[in-house]
């Protein structure tokens, strides 16, 4: 190809650039033929048993049961395993330095496939976020429209974004001519000294920024709402469990930025670096391996985390056995979500639909 005007998307035939990225090539380096595969592999194989173990564990539930979050949640894990099902095509690549044997139209189909779900995660991740702010600040009000159709609705609606925002890579990517009469599998920009730039600033906003900025933003007016409302109440138990919620909904969004910053900064970065040093390729390697490692850490975030999540876990796996519960509230005590009428043991209608609404939704999302 013409100096200049491709952009290789394989990290096996070249150095340090990844199959969403549409990085302009570099030098070969080494040892990503060999580490990498070994790290894509523990990657897979774990994201795959640990998503699948999710999606057993919601599917196992009644249907009458389900909620919002558990079709959020199925639809990440399946989202996570669309995302891993391109890595043995990865894998084979980079064991072969850089060789795709498996046509144009697979090229097409695994690449896309890989810029889609990365975009479809991210989206779900962000609306999940938002369902939770609607959970916790107006479970009354958004009662009506939280139910597991409406969740499905918006599911279907952000795969339709997140092919929309693939558009790009579905029409560049394509065989990229290697030496020797081999060919591998990439994205090749028409101008890449110009087209560079709008390719990396468009993911960087649209599958980073935007979304991690939402999902800050939420998860801020979610804990404001917390510590202001529930926090000051005197019901430890109730107390306690928001904040469980909470250290959940901020391991999820630390996971999000930890994974996947490191990738989108060295991408601005490189935006300026014509000849990367040997420090550089390491850093994009395991800025790489990062950014894949997220489809398998969510589903162990709520085995590790969830008592709820444990709890169905255990049930689904062990039918007969009975599920352990947290401690009962001791008798006399209060919700703090209650309110007293005059009368010694009467609860008014709004306060009482309030108690039940916020113990539902203390349910729900603690998975």
């Amino acid at each position: 190809r013409a100096p200049g005007s491709s952009s290789s998307c394989s990290p096996g035939s070249f150095s340090w650039h990844h199959v969403r990225s549409g990085v302009r090539a570099s030098t070969w380096f080494p040892t990503a033929n060999v580490v990498l595969p070994i790290v894509f592999g523990i990657v897979c194989l774990v994201g795959t048993v640990g998503n699948c173990i999710v999606i057993y564990t919601i599917t196992r539930k009644p249907k009458r049961n389900r909620n919002t979050a558990d079709v959020f949640i199925v639809s990440l894990s399946i989202t996570d395993l669309l995302f891993l099902l391109g890595m043995p095509f990865l894998i084979h690549q980079l064991l072969g330095n850089g060789v795709w044997l498996f046509g144009a139209t697979m090229c097409t189909i695994i690449t896309a496939l890989d810029a889609n779900s990365q975009f479809a995660s991210t989206y779900i991740l962000t609306a999940m976020s938002i369902d939770r702010y609607l959970a916790t600040v107006r479970p009354i009000r958004s009662a009506y429209m939280r139910t597991p159709c409406t969740a499905a609705v918006v599911i279907f609606l952000l795969y339709l974004l997140s092919l929309l925002t693939s558009v790009p890579v579905f029409m560049y990517s394509q065989p990229i001519a290697l030496p020797g009469s081999r060919a591998g599998c990439g994205i090749i920009l028409p101008n890449l000294s110009v087209d560079i730039y709008w390719y990396t600033l468009y993911q960087f906003f649209l599958a980073f920024i935007i979304p991690l900025l939402v999902i800050c933003i939420v998860y801020l007016k979610i804990q404001k709402h917390i510590s202001r409302v529930v926090l000051p109440l005197p019901q430890r138990n109730f107390r306690a469990r928001t904040k469980k919620i909470m250290r959940i909904a901020v391991t999820i969004c630390s996971a999000f930025f930890v994974c996947w910053a490191p990738y989108y900064i060295l991408q601005l970065v490189h935006l300026e670096v014509t000849q990367p040093t040997t420090a550089f390729l390491y850093a994009y390697n395991v800025a790489i391996s990062l950014g894949y490692a997220s489809s398998c850490i969510n589903p162990f975030i709520y085995i590790v985390l969830s008592d709820t999540f444990q709890r169905k876990l255990v049930k689904a796996i062990c039918p007969g056995r009975p599920a352990r519960r947290g401690k009962r509230r001791p008798a006399g005590k209060v919700s703090p979500s209650v309110k007293l009428n005059s009368g010694p043991h009467q609860e008014t209608s709004l306060s009482l639909t309030y108690s039940r609404q916020q113990s539902g939704w203390l349910e729900e999302i603690s998975l």
